[in-house]
């Protein structure tokens, strides 16, 4: 149960740093930080369709966060004034992948 709680708490944390950081710690420099919402909250909200089953609501969560990990390194890399944000944004997936694995080992111990 700890693990799915990390995971989750995660994902809270990547949900609630989106908008904080495209509308308040480093807006696009298009000046459009609503298109930037628009494309990068909905994927992070699609796990709430399978909350009912969380180790699954987790499984969809940690193929997300693939991609979400992907985009904090490139960002952190290529947008100097994003690294933070960026940064955060790929620990949070590394904890939410993290927590899978860990509630993998446990539940193999169990069985």
């Amino acid at each position: 149960m700890m693990p799915q709680r990390l995971g989750f708490g995660a994902w809270t944390a990547l949900v609630l740093l989106q908008p904080l950081w495209y509308l308040w710690l480093a807006p696009p420099a298009n000046g459009k930080p609503l298109y930037a919402l628009a494309l990068t909250l909905p994927p992070l909200l699609l796990p709430l369709f399978a909350l009912a089953r969380p180790r699954r609501a987790l499984l969809w969560l940690g193929i997300i966060a693939l991609f979400y990990f992907c985009h904090g390194v490139v960002a952190a890399w290529a947008v100097p004034a994003a690294r933070v944000p960026a940064l955060l944004e790929a620990v949070c997936c590394a904890v939410v992948i993290g927590a899978i694995g860990w509630d993998t080992r446990q539940r193999k111990r169990r069985e």
